[in-house]
């Protein structure tokens, strides 16, 4: 097994769960998700093993998650928003082939509605999105091989956007560029 056709990286509410099922439906691939496999090896939500155990031990739990999914999965996998604060994290995916999905504050606050369970948002999720995105941006575009930007888009705009950047990157001689956005935008 040579590892995920596709990882699907971004923050929080962009959509990555839904536009990677998407993507494994139309590639008649298996779709993982990270968070879905801590929550199974945990038994307990993403927010409850925040809320319980703390951050440094979500992210040791992702990073374990992300390795085994790295080595495992041959279909398309989406990764949690922070997984690539990890450098190793990032390390092992420039052997893969990674889209960023991105948007832009204002879409995240529209997605990212009051009493969603996403703990690093509890408190003032506009302006915490914002700090977020501005610490991780960098990082978001060092791992990827491309990026898809979401805003206004359906799932399944979305989902043929970053076909259409597999398609390019299959059909060049090392792939895209990091940071060149798919679609024209």
């Amino acid at each position: 097994m040579s590892g995920p056709l596709v990882v699907l990286i971004g923050p929080m509410g962009v959509g990555k769960s839904t536009v990677g099922q998407l993507l494994a439906e139309r590639l008649g691939v298996g779709y993982r998700d990270t968070d879905d496999d801590i929550v199974a090896e945990e038994g307990r939500s993403v927010a409850a093993v925040f809320a319980e155990r703390g951050e440094p031990y979500f992210r040791g739990v992702e990073k374990r998650a992300v390795r085994r999914a790295l080595a495992e999965h041959d279909g398309v996998l989406a990764l949690g928003g922070g997984a690539i604060l990890d450098a190793d994290t990032r390390a092992l995916l420039a052997a893969h082939p990674v889209v960023w999905l991105s948007m832009e504050a204002d879409e995240a606050a529209r997605r990212l509605a009051p009493g969603t369970a996403r703990p690093l948002l509890a408190a003032d999720p506009r302006r915490r999105w914002r700090e977020l995105m501005e610490a991780r941006r960098h990082f978001y575009r060092q791992a990827a091989a491309a990026r898809v930007a979401t805003d206004g888009r359906t799932p399944a705009e979305v989902a043929r956007a970053v076909l259409g950047t597999l398609a390019c990157r299959a059909g060049r001689p090392g792939g895209s560029r990091p940071g060149r956005t798919a679609g024209g935008l």
